[in-house]
């Protein structure tokens, strides 16, 4: 009964580690205020359809930009960044939008960044984590 009771316990264990490794989710809510993304961090499964339902409560317009991998952006958005944007979408004052993606194909590290003027050097930045599930 005791050696039951321990494989028991064991294989709890396991699973449980097994269900909070992952973290990753095809369905993310980011809130947007004046000037942050609340949560900053996501972790998406590679190449999976991704839902995004961005809450705008600034006053301000503002994007969410997901940058390629391995490009980051320097004290400013500019020109220059544009040709290293994965996907983005622009959100005005107090909308509610939901829209869909494809994660990144490629695991890794990925910025976020709201590429209004002024808006990365005030802080309106976040990261996506990539990961092979």
């Amino acid at each position: 009964m005791r050696k039951i009771s321990h494989l028991l316990l064991v294989a709890l264990v396991l699973v449980l580690s097994a269900c909070g490794q992952s973290g990753a989710s095809t369905d993310l809510k980011v809130d947007m205020t004046d000037f942050a993304f609340t949560p900053n961090q996501f972790m998406v499964p590679a190449g999976q359809p991704i839902t995004l339902q961005v809450t705008h409560d600034g006053m301000v317009t503002h994007e969410f930009i997901i940058m390629k991998y391995g490009k980051e952006v320097g004290e400013h958005f500019n020109e220059e960044d544009q040709p290293n944007i994965y996907w983005k979408i622009e959100v005005q004052p107090g909308d509610l939008e939901t829209v869909t993606f494809t994660a990144p194909s490629e695991p890794g590290i990925y910025q976020i960044v709201c590429g209004m003027a002024g808006h990365v050097e005030a802080g309106m930045v976040g990261q996506l984590e990539v990961i092979v599930q």
